[in-house]
């Protein structure tokens, strides 16, 4: 099925893939709905280049998909079982594919290789991303698990494990939790965000492993959350559909996005323009301005939404005035213009009135001829 130009991309419990045109205000499914099942539900979601032609989705059964946004179909298909669970991130170095899955297993899939390149980087992840500026880097985290950094270049050890924070006022051991995590942009640090509410950003420069800055957020487990494209703010978002704004200079909350009304699953800043999008559970994908705190789009699109994609064009309206429409709108002027002139006929009950001004109809009106009646007739 042919998607229309799209700004976001969303991936569904479905299977389903949608994209989104904010300009025009549709939705399109760019997935066959006939044969879907549970197995295909859409865990994460990544663009195959730096161009944003192919979307990579990855499903709950282990096969990994290409979509070409230019051809409007899908391309590639490849089987990446290994390991147990759901895809918890997606990757793309050089011409290869990363993955890895809940059990721990990160794998790095070299097309035409005998052998892949296996990490195993500990039980119970949540979340696997890459870094954009430093693609063989790539950090993990989960539940019992903590932050590590890896670089797939040299993929023995980690190059950085954090350290666990000190024992609470009860001297018990604070648990682990990470849910989301990304680097900032520019820098080595990186920011997580726990289902303890807690807020971290780690250095791996620093002579320390435990987290240099740390912030609480609301009353509920936090579960997405993205950088702004300065790197001075991160969005974050939980599990009963509030996304604050915090600054990571002065460590406090800026102000909170309202209109949200399930958890929250994907999260994620415009590179350029001070927009964000969200998506969730009530099935409506939403997009807000970040310092005005305006809802400027909201879409429902009917199924459960996992993952999104925002393209990092900020020229919307331009590119949808396309020279097809363009030429479209010259050829229907001309048409007009090449028309004759119609005379208007105007029918009264006692004459036939025609006339014509420079080319241009224009009726005369005619008043009826009534004899006045005297005072005391």
């Amino acid at each position: 099925m042919a998607c229309i130009r799209s700004h976001v991309w969303v991936g569904t419990e479905t299977g389903i893939l949608k994209g989104i045109n904010l300009v025009k205000k549709q939705a399109a499914n760019c997935t066959d709905v006939s044969s879907l099942n549970r197995e295909q539900e859409i865990s994460v979601m990544c663009w195959g280049d730096t161009q944003e032609s192919e979307v990579l989705i990855g499903c709950r059964d282990g096969i990994v998909k290409v979509y070409s946004v230019e051809k409007s179909k899908f391309t590639e298909c490849h089987d990446f079982r290994g390991g147990e669970g759901s895809f918890c991130g997606l990757g793309v170095l050089n011409n290869a594919i990363i993955t890895c899955v809940e059990s721990g297993l990160l794998k790095v899939w070299r097309e035409g290789a005998s052998e892949n390149l296996e990490v195993q980087v500990g039980a119970g992840v949540q979340k696997m991303c890459q870094c954009d500026t430093q693609r063989v880097k790539v950090g993990t985290g989960g539940k019992e698990n903590d932050l590590k950094i890896w670089d797939l270049q040299r993929p023995e050890e980690p190059i950085f494990r954090a350290k666990n924070v000190r024992n609470d006022w009860l001297d018990l051991r604070v648990p682990i939790w990470i849910r989301d995590l990304e680097f900032i942009p520019e820098t080595d640090k990186i920011v997580s965000c726990t289902s303890y509410r807690q807020v971290r950003i780690y250095d791996p420069n620093s002579s320390q492993r435990r987290p240099v800055f740390e912030v609480l957020y609301g009353e509920e487990p936090l579960t997405a959350l993205s950088i702004t494209s300065d790197g001075r703010s991160v969005l974050v978002g939980n599990s009963h559909g509030n996304i604050g704004v915090i600054d990571l200079r002065k460590g406090r909350l800026l102000h909170s996005l309202k209109g949200c009304a399930g958890s929250i699953r994907s999260i994620q800043c415009h590179k350029s323009m001070s927009l964000v999008a969200s998506c969730g559970l009530d099935r409506f994908l939403r997009i807000h301005h970040i310092n005005e705190k305006e809802l400027l789009h909201k879409v429902y699109l009917k199924s459960r939404l996992n993952c999104l994609l925002l393209t990092s064009c900020d020229k919307w309206e331009e590119e949808d005035v396309s020279p097809i429409v363009n030429e479209m709108k010259e050829e229907t002027d001309e048409v007009w213009d090449a028309m004759e002139t119609v005379v208007e006929k105007i029918y009264n009950k006692r004459q036939l009135v025609t006339s014509e001004t420079n080319g241009q109809c224009s009726p005369t009106v005619l008043v009826s001829k009534k004899k006045k009646k005297k005072i005391g007739d």
